[in-house]
Formats: C-alpha cells, structure tokens, sequence
C-alpha cells in the first residue's frame, strides 16, 4: 500500500469509528462537540464552528474551536449567547447569500473557499474583524450543511484554515478532505435528527404524565396538590437514601435514569383514580352524598324545638303550670337538643377515631320520634336517624364506609391494571411495581398484593412513605385538622413500630430531616413545629 492509501484507509476507519461513537452518545451536548472535533480530525483543520438552525430560520453559534488560538466557546464550554444570529433571508424574504453559511444553509450545497481574503462573492468583514483581534489569519474554508434523512437542514458544520498534517502549513481543504467531512456530516445530522427526536418524545411523554398527574388532581378540590407534591418527597427522600454513608442503607445508590424513572412512577402513582367516582373521592364528611345531608337532620332538630314550643304553648292554656316553670323547662329541651345538633356535627366530620362511646350516643339520638311530613296536611312519626344516616355517622374513622373505603383502594388495581398495559422502554419497566406498591406494608397487611417487604424494591417502599406523608399534612383535607410536624411523625413512627413502613427508610426520613426540606417548601408556618427527636417512636438515629 501506497502511504496515500494507509491515509486513506485510516481516516475512513476513523470516519467508520465516529459514526458508531456519534450514535452511542446520549448527551446532546457532548455529541456536538464530538461533532466538531471528529470534522476538524478528519480534515486536519485548525478550527471549526457549528451552527444551528433555529425554529424563525436563523443560524446560531453553538460551538466555537480553534487549535492555534486555544480557543473553545460553547458546548460544555462558556456560552456563544453574545455573538449575533445569522438571518437566512432578510426582510423581503430574500436569502442571505452573501454569508458563506447561510449560502451554504439555503442552497443546501458544500462551499469550498480556498482563500477567504481573496474570495468576492462573499461578505467577510466579520472574519477579518476576528483575525485583527486575535491576531489571527483566517484562510481556507470548508462549509458543509447538515441535513438529516428527510432533507431537513439541521445546521452547518464550518471548518477554517487546512493545515499539511507534516508541515504545519496552511492549505486548502481538498476534494478527499471534502468527501470525509460530508460524510461525517451526514452522520451527524441523523444522529442529531434522532437525538432530538427522542427528546422531542421524551417531552411528549413527560407533558402527558404532567396532564394526568394534572387531570387527578383537579378531578377533587380536595386532593388538589396531591400528585405534585407527593413526586416532590418521594425525590427527596430517595436523594437523602442514595447518599446516605452510613446504615443499612449506605450501599443503596441510583442514577439519574433511576430517578427519572422514579420520578414517573410518582407521578402515576393514583391514576386509577381517574376511575374512582367523585362522590366518594370527594366525601368531605360522613352524611354527604350530592350535598351534606346534615343539613336534613338541622332542620329535624327545628321540628323538634317547635314541637316542643307547641307543647309548652298547649299546657299554658290549660294552666297546668306557671309559665315561668314552662319557660325553663323548654329553655331545657332546646338546650339538650343543641347539645344533641353539635354533637352529630362533629360526629359528621369524622377524624382519627370514634369509640364505641361516642356510637351508643348517636344510637340514643337516633331513636328519638320526630313528626315528619308526608304531604295532604298529614304528618308520619318515625326514628330521628335512618338507619342509613347511623351506618355513617358511626364510621369509626375518617369518611368513608367499608364499602366507600373498598372503591376507593380499587384504585391502586386500576394504577397498575392502567400501568401494566403501556409498552415502556427498558428504563422505565419498574414504574408499575414501584407507583402499584405505595399502600403495601412491610408485614403483608397493605393493598392491593399483601405484598412483604422484601417483596418490594427500595423506590416503592420510597413511595409509600411520601404517599404517607404527604397525606397526613396535607392541608387540603376537609374532613381532618391540619396536622403538625411532630403529630405527624409521631404517627409516622408508630407505623415503623408496627411493621407497617419500612424501618430503615424512616430512620434515614428523619436523620436527613427530609421532613424539615420538605415542610419549608409545601406546608404552612403553624405545621412546622419543632420535633424532640429522642420522643420519636421507633427512631433509631444513623
């Protein structure tokens, strides 16, 4: 072989090379200057620019390099923002022929400009301005577009000042050199072209997850910031658990692909509520249906108090009694009556827990006898509560039935019906374990798989505490208080002692003050109180 032919040979392996590298890289960045570089390397240029179409059809300065000058502006350098776009067509609509560039950019063809100082087809004030400044000596010039397999122009790969690879000297880019530097263009358009391809879906597809996430949460102005905060601390609390040196923990590390795809799970976690009916998602107190049926048993109460004002009416005519003695003895009623209103009212916003106590007396209500009327002037006595209104009234916690709770848990196995459907790329094939698993507990005892905790990955037992959490101090729950930090986290820990919350995470929730991040940032001052860690139940310090 001739030495010409080993040049060749290398510098078409090298080609061959570069485009498998353009291909493996993911980074946009990293992939424009591997772009630029590889074109200078082939062609033994001395420097080179790279530039880019924009969306109004103007090129823009992306990467700037030159060899002799040690200069590198833009990529993962300092940025290019101050020196000004090229139009490619003027006000008239006109292109700009006259910048070597655009001309190059327009007519979708490779310009070959041996000597630029003595080159009069085009505008080179600019450059001449460069080399006064930099003491430099612009020549040769190579201009090659960049389009992708659909024709499309991408940008324009511009390289400057051909040098002999044996002597040094300044030259022009020949015919071989042109041909490699196309070739490599070629490339990298479509490497390009890909690349923004897959981040034009991976936006697509993050805009999605962000209206559904969206949609959940305006589907109840109860639950309204739920699916955006709730991807905030599951983050968070995975962050503090990956960089945790210490611990059961300590070994436990992710990506960012890890976290991206954690970022997912979170934020699909309750899509299956988009299933769960509105009357039930948003019962704000336990005699709600289409409106809060208190209001029929308020006016019951009003019956009742004119019924007995009648009554006391009556024994005045009959002058059984003074009326002094009547007056007390109805200020009496109506005072027990009240007292009877304010008790089911507060039985009607549910909480954390109503004993059996509390139930005997709503069933000791409910039997009283009220007049109710039936229509043609006729009255009907009967219970003061039907036996409807007492089955919610003694719900022992929160809202919700049995029955209610029940549509309402179905919505984890409508989660990860819904997730398990989609075709996820390999990156993304945990979403549905780590979103389905956010009501299971570490002793078997959750929903929807009674799944244990070393049935679970580490993300999902992640979930479930920021689900957890989250909900607790939530102040956009109509039938609970705002509750405090240190309420909170007591209840927290009582989860962890009970098998119901992975223990390790806690510890780590509470050492890296995840809870103290996250509260500065989505809840109110009055939440945010201070916590004595060495009260906390079940925490063991790191």
């Amino acid at each position: 072989m001739t030495p010409e032919n080993i040049d060749l040979f290398s510098r078409l392996k090298a080609l061959n090379n570069i485009g498998i590298a353009l291909s493996r890289e993911k980074d946009c960045t990293q992939l424009q200057e591997m772009i630029l570089k590889e074109a200078k390397n082939l062609a033994f240029a001395d420097g080179g620019t790279l530039y880019f179409r924009t969306d109004d059809n103007q090129l823009k300065f992306e990467i700037m390099l030159n060899d002799s000058l040690n200069l590198h502006r833009g990529g993962t350098s300092n940025s290019l923002d101050d020196l000004p776009l090229l139009p490619m067509y003027n006000e008239n609509g006109e292109p700009n022929l006259s910048i070597v560039a655009v001309c190059a950019a327009v007519r979708g063809e490779t310009i070959n400009i041996p000597d630029a100082y003595s080159n009069t087809e085009f505008e080179f004030s600019g450059m001449r301005k460069f080399d006064q400044e930099m003491h430099y000596h612009s020549k040769s010039f190579l201009t090659v577009p960049m389009k992708d397999h659909d024709g499309e122009l991408i940008g324009v790969l511009q390289l400057i000042n051909a040098k002999d690879p044996l002597t040094g000297e300044i030259t022009v880019f020949d015919d071989l050199e042109q041909e490699l530097v196309e070739s490599l263009a070629s490339q990298a358009a479509v490497a390009l072209a890909n690349k923004r391809l897959l981040e034009a879906q991976r936006l697509l597809f993050d805009g999605f997850i962000q209206l559904i996430a969206k949609a959940l949460d305006e589907k109840s102005p109860y639950n309204g910031e739920h699916c955006r905060r709730v991807p905030e601390l599951t983050l968070m609390l995975a962050e503090a658990a990956s960089k945790i040196d210490r611990g059961p923990l300590k070994d436990f590390k992710m990506t960012q692909a890890d976290f991206y795809e954690l970022k997912v799970a979170s934020l699909l976690h309750d899509c299956g509520k988009i299933t769960t009916p509105e009357y039930v998602l948003d019962k704000a107190t336990k005699l709600q249906t289409i409106f809060d049926r208190i209001e029929l048993i308020d006016t019951r109460f009003e019956v009742l108090k004119r019924d007995a004002e009648i009554a006391l009416l009556r024994e005045q005519l009959g002058d059984r009694l003074d009326a002094e003695a009547l007056e007390n003895k109805l200020a009496e009623q109506v005072k027990i009556l009240n007292a009877e209103s304010e008790f089911l009212h507060h039985c009607n916003k549910g909480g954390e827990f109503m004993s059996d106590e509390l139930k005997q007396r709503v069933l000791a209500i409910s039997k009283r006898r009220w007049r109710s009327a039936t229509g043609q002037k006729q009255e009907e006595e009967k219970n003061f509560l039907s036996d409807n209104e007492i089955y919610n009234l003694q719900i022992s916690k929160g809202t919700l039935t049995p029955e209610e709770r029940q549509i309402i848990n179905n919505h984890i196995v409508a989660t990860i019906k819904m997730l398990e459907a989609l075709p996820y790329p390999k990156y993304l094939q945990n979403v549905p374990e780590y979103a389905g698993g956010h009501h299971e507990r570490m002793d078997g005892t959750g929903y929807p798989k009674g799944l244990k905790r070393e049935q679970m990955s580490i993300p999902a037992r992640i979930m479930g505490i920021a689900d957890i959490f989250e909900a607790l101090t939530a102040q956009d729950r109509p039938y609970k208080p705002v509750m405090s930090i240190p309420k909170a986290l007591n209840i927290l820990g009582k989860m962890k002692l009970n098998n119901h919350i992975d223990p390790d995470l806690f510890d780590v929730f509470i050492h890296q003050k995840v809870y103290l991040n996250y509260a500065k940032r989505f809840l109110i001052p009055e939440q945010i109180q201070e916590v004595d860690l060495t009260k906390l139940p079940g925490y063991n310090p790191l």
